[in-house]
């Protein structure tokens, strides 16, 4: 028990870390792809520009908006954020650590439903949204707030839906057994390219992420749902749009690129905790790498209308993601790994 507890308490600083210099990392990949320097002021290589932004947030003014719904109000960025860390804890950053006689498992919890508690925190999430959006009693809000909904309710289906071929072939809804059965049988994207593409096009839209950052419109609805909110209320939603980011990508790598499994490591006869380690490592690496592709597209596509974005969601991914299912199935029952 206390094994597990420490490793959630790191886990809980790593993705706070992560999240908070992912801001950095926008920052600088913006800048790259524009010809320009990026954040070079606070500290060296501009590295302690996320604690200067922290600082910022503690230290601006506090307000409420007069006619909010104050309870609601300060309960929207509260859920946003709870429901973003909470995610990771199912998910399997490792195997299995070995200290004399404690084991800590690299892994907060492995229920067999875990594909589906990681979709039920994704959608207590948008209620974050929608609270925080409906409670400041702003038109530009509420419109943002209504855009989330509507997005995340239309994207979640074909994610949903993407998935379920998936644990078609593997058998399972716990990410641990998932991860298990492409160390055993060879990663999910070469079984599930069309899968994972729908995949990847729905954690875009349900991260609020661009070209699918409608909610958050700047150029129509000021700042979206997030309008009347300052200081850490609106860090809480900065920041828990960077902690989905991270969940996103280590969702991604998990389901799809074989998790903390690197091929051929296991046969090297090497120390097991060593092996943990260099698995971790690549787990990091492809969430990494997830995360970077987040960056690349925003600065890279010009945002979906918002009409483009519903056509693409209902029009397009569900009936590609039902006929993914249709063609998985008809393979495995063609050898044989389906009951007719």
């Amino acid at each position: 028990m206390i094994p597990t507890a420490i490793f959630l308490l790191v886990l809980f600083v790593i993705t706070l870390t992560v999240a908070a210099y992912s801001t950095y990392g926008e920052r600088k990949v913006a800048a790259f792809m524009q010809d320009r320097i990026g954040p070079n002021r606070a500290g060296p290589f501009g590295l302690l520009q996320p604690l200067a932004d922290g600082g910022k947030m503690f230290m601006k003014e506090d307000f409420v908006p007069a006619s909010a719904n104050r309870t609601l109000y300060f309960l929207g960025p509260a859920v946003a954020m709870t429901t973003a860390l909470i995610t990771g804890v199912v998910i399997p950053w490792g195997g299995t650590l070995q200290f004399g006689d404690v084991s800590v498992s690299l892994q907060g919890i492995n229920p067999e439903i875990g594909i589906l508690f990681v979709f039920a925190m994704v959608g207590i999430g948008v209620y974050g949204i929608m609270l925080g959006g409906w409670a400041s009693n702003n038109k530009f809000s509420l419109l943002g707030a209504i855009r989330a909904a509507s997005q995340m309710v239309s994207y979640e289906l074909a994610m949903g839906l993407s998935i379920v071929a998936l644990v078609m072939m593997n058998g399972t809804l716990s990410l641990g057994g998932i991860v298990d059965y492409q160390v055993e049988h060879g990663w999910n994207i070469i079984r599930q390219p069309l899968g994972f593409l729908i995949f990847i096009v729905c954690a875009f839209a349900e991260a609020n992420r661009a070209p699918f950052d409608m909610p958050e419109c700047e150029t129509e609805l000021v700042g979206g749902y997030h309008t009347e909110f300052s200081s850490m209320k609106l860090g809480f939603y900065l920041f828990a749009e960077y902690v989905n980011m991270f969940i996103s990508g280590a969702v991604m790598a998990t389901l799809y690129f074989g998790g903390y499994d690197v091929p051929g490591l296991a046969s090297t006869g090497w120390d097991p905790n060593l092996i943990t380690i260099i698995g971790v490592a690549a787990m990091f690496a492809k969430t990494f790498f997830f995360i970077f592709f987040f960056m690349w597209v925003r600065w890279t596509l010009p945002r979906f209308r918002f009409d483009q974005l519903m056509n693409l969601g209902w029009k397009g991914l569900i009936p590609l993601a039902i006929l993914n299912i249709l063609i998985t199935g008809g393979v495995m029952l063609a050898l044989g790994q389906l009951a007719p």
